[in-house]
């Protein structure tokens, strides 16, 4: 008998996502985008979000296996995001993935999103080096951690956000530029035609492995402010932006390789995505002799298979499936990859 065949999906924001791995490979995936229907609000609202993941979940597991070539009975085991999350939008994720796992009778992950993106590495590059260091960049979340044994071992954080995340300091900044949402990528697109070395933003927090943007986002909205009745220089001003992040994401996490001895570099998250992150690591890793892996773009925002290969990793591991009361953790910190929260008291947030 082969490897078990496990779905998985993903809906903590405004992507549905269903992935399906087996023994460490994709076999399908597909994603569903509400991102149109955010725009106007210049950020995810939370109610849309868990209306589309109604409507779109069903045709994104479909999709998935079809992609696949399988039926919804070939499936041997079911994971989903429990956390961390829009409430309303990981129960439609959660409710779902519980009617698929008990109606075929297979075991259900809760999965914590942030590993995830961490495992989606995986389905690229193959098995995480044990250890490894991982930068995880996002429109919520930044951290630095060294990461053993994903199913096993606790997630040893040497950094975290402290304010605004990266990618949140582009889409405040993009809207500050007049871009348009999500900020991410429009930056990214503005910053080709700029100068880098045009405006000297600040590098935030140099002495330590916590990160924290928000200074970066009031000094490039006080420069925007500054240009008053001028026309903005939007192009160079993106360019320094993105400088400014790039810059201090990747030395502090070759610093952090360097002190800890660990010869690899794991990039992941939505803004991981971002060009210049992407060719500053390269360049950084190249010059300290650590090896780097960054995903696809495709498997770096959220999506359904980078929840699948948790699951994947848990089932072949023989870790413990999600209990049958198993409830969702909006604001869960990452300690272990899976993530089983019982509701306690009255009904489930």
């Amino acid at each position: 008998m082969g490897s078990p065949i496990v779905l998985g999906i993903e809906s903590s924001c405004d992507e549905t996502g269903a992935g399906i791995v087996r023994g460490g490979r994709l076999l399908g995936h597909a994603v569903a985008s509400s991102m149109d229907e955010h725009v106007r609000y210049g950020g995810v609202v939370p109610e849309i979000a868990s209306r589309a993941h109604l409507h779109a979940l069903r045709p994104v597991v479909r999709q998935a296996l079809d992609q696949a070539g399988l039926r919804l009975s070939d499936i041997d085991a079911v994971a989903v995001t429990t956390g961390p999350g829009l409430p309303g939008a990981l129960q439609v994720g959660l409710a779902g993935a519980k009617t698929i796992a008990y109606a075929l009778g297979v075991p259900l992950y809760g999965v914590h999103h942030l590993a995830g993106h961490v495992a989606a590495d995986t389905l690229e590059h193959g098995p995480l080096p044990d250890p490894c260091m991982v930068l995880i960049v996002s429109g919520g979340h930044t951290s630095l951690l060294l990461v053993r044994d994903l199913t096993r071992d606790p997630i040893t954080h040497l950094g975290d956000t402290l304010d605004d995340a990266a990618g949140e300091c582009f889409d405040k900044v993009a809207r500050v530029f007049g871009l348009p949402y999500p900020g991410g990528p429009a930056i990214d697109r503005a910053a080709r035609e700029g100068d880098p070395r045009a405006v000297a933003f600040p590098r935030p927090l140099p002495g330590s492995y916590d990160f924290s943007f928000s200074g970066l986002k009031t000094a490039a909205a006080r420069w925007a402010e500054s240009h008053a009745g001028r026309e903005l220089p939007v192009h160079d001003g993106a360019a320094s932006l993105q400088e400014a992040v790039a810059d201090v994401l990747t030395r502090k996490a070759v610093a952090a390789c360097l002190e800890h001895g660990v010869g690899t570099l794991v990039v992941v998250g939505g803004v991981a995505a971002n060009s210049r992150v992407r060719s500053l690591a390269e360049e950084r890793c190249g010059a300290a002799g650590i090896a780097l892996r960054v995903p696809p773009p495709r498997l770096c925002t959220d999506n359904g298979a980078m929840i699948a290969a948790v699951g994947d990793l848990l089932v072949r591991a023989g870790a413990e499936p999600a209990p049958l009361d198993v409830s969702i953790d909006p604001s869960a910190p990452l300690e272990y990859a899976a993530l089983h929260p019982v509701a306690t008291g009255a009904v489930a947030a």
